[in-house]
Parts: structure tokens; sequence; C-alpha cells
């Protein structure tokens, strides 16, 4: 089996690595790569979408147009598989524009080069077939739980609803946490340092996927609103116990 890794950015060429150890994976990147993942092959799209599979490591944002190029390209019986940050949305568009010889597979890989860099042994990878032959979707199922990923199998629907309030979350506080530009201390406690870690993990990120978190996922505005009650809520708290004397223990 071969594979071609659509798009190779921070994600996808950290993909395409890990993947590369288990089956050849050949890369191809819009933009020229001054160095090719390891163990990656360098292909044209065209070698790319011969493959037989195909993950797209693209942005949210240019799932619809990419997917719309290659649809014609692809050989029958060809797996295509996403890997975006959400569900319902990218699985609606693989349904809608790619031929009905197409294999799809929904999936979100929940780590990438920061959280995966000391291994992935272990890490969660959602696997959601949408349109795809039983035999397949065992196969690569198979080849994820062989490289000890651990895979959950859910509809797209609750990962969005999940995902909203995990990795939106997460990523939506580091951008805060980032605005106030904390700075390493001497009194530092492992609770800062903690959300020290959290900064680095989520804005090593393009700024593009945080966007794309926020405007795709079908429930992220109402995890917006529910932050900013909870915000409200705390600062009412503290402004209501401004002149009540503290008790000493």
């Amino acid at each position: 089996m071969n594979v071609g890794i659509y798009g190779l950015g921070r994600f996808g060429a950290f993909w395409a690595t890990e993947l590369a150890k288990q089956v050849q994976v050949k890369g191809y990147n819009r933009s020229p790569q001054k160095t090719l993942p390891q163990g990656v092959l360098s292909a044209t799209e065209d070698e790319v979408l011969a493959c037989d599979a195909v993950i797209l490591c693209v942005s949210i944002s240019s799932f619809k147009r990419v997917v719309a190029s290659i649809a014609p390209r692809l050989k029958p019986g060809t797996v295509v598989m996403d890997t975006c940050s959400v569900k319902t949305y990218p699985a609606q568009i693989m349904r809608e524009l790619l031929p009905s010889h197409a294999n799809i597979i929904a999936t979100h890989p929940m780590f990438g080069p920061d959280s995966g860099k000391d291994g992935i042994a272990g890490l969660p990878l959602v696997f959601t077939p949408v349109r795809c032959e039983a035999e397949l979707a065992a196969t690569w199922k198979a080849l994820f739980l062989s490289m000890n990923l651990k895979v959950l199998e859910m509809d797209c629907d609750q990962h969005d609803r999940e995902a909203a309030y995990s990795q939106g979350v997460t990523h939506f506080v580091g951008r805060v946490l980032d605005e106030l530009h904390l700075a390493p201390t001497q009194l530092a406690t492992v609770g800062y340092h903690r959300l020290m870690s959290i900064v680095e993990q989520t804005c090593n990120d393009p700024i593009q996927l945080f966007y794309d978190l926020q405007r795709y996922n079908p429930y992220a505005h109402d995890m917006h609103e529910r932050l900013k009650t909870a915000l409200d809520t705390v600062l009412a708290v503290l402004d209501a116990h401004d002149d009540t004397p503290v008790e000493t223990r």
C-alpha cells in the first residue's frame, strides 16, 4: 500500500514522517519544500493522487477548494482521508464533492509536532468511516492501532460537540494567555509553568488553525458564550465581595 500526503505544512510533514515508518509515503506540497520529511518520497500532485490512499493535510478554510480540485483525478477505489480538527464540515464536503467510487474516512489525529514530539503511542486519533468499504476501513483502523494510537470511533457531530470544549477551549485560552505576554519568572509555580506550556503548544500552530477551529466547529459559538458568561460570573463574585472582611485562619 502506498499513501500520498497532500500538504506538507507543519502537521502534514509530522504526520507523513510517522506514517512513513509503516508504509510507503509520497508527499506533495504546493510551496516548494526546502527539506522533505524523513522517509517521505517527493512526488508531484498527480503522483500523490494516484496513490492507494490520499491523506489531506490542508487548512479547514482551504479544504473545499482542494477537494473540488482533486475529485475528478482520483482513481476508482482510492481512500481519501482528511485530518481536520473539525469533522462535520469536511465529512460533508467529501461526501458531496468526491466521486461515488472514492472511499471516505474522516480522521482527526489529536496531536501534532509539539504534543507528539516524544512519540505518539497512546495518543488519540478519531476515526470515522463516512463512505467506505468495510474491509478498507478495518485495514486502516488496524494500521493506526499498530502505531499504538488510541483509535476513537465516533460520529462527526459527537466529535465536534466534545472538541469545542476540549481542543477549542484549549486553543482559545492559549491565545488569550498569549495576549497577556506572560514571561518566565523565578516565582513561577507548577501551575504557572503549565499555563506557559499551553501558550507554547497552541501558539506554535499557525494562526489559521485557531481561526478555523473557532469558525468551522458548529458548537464553538456556544463555547465562546459560556466562556464569556463564566468570566463575567467570576468577576461579579469578586465585585460582590470587595467590602467583605476576610476571615483569618
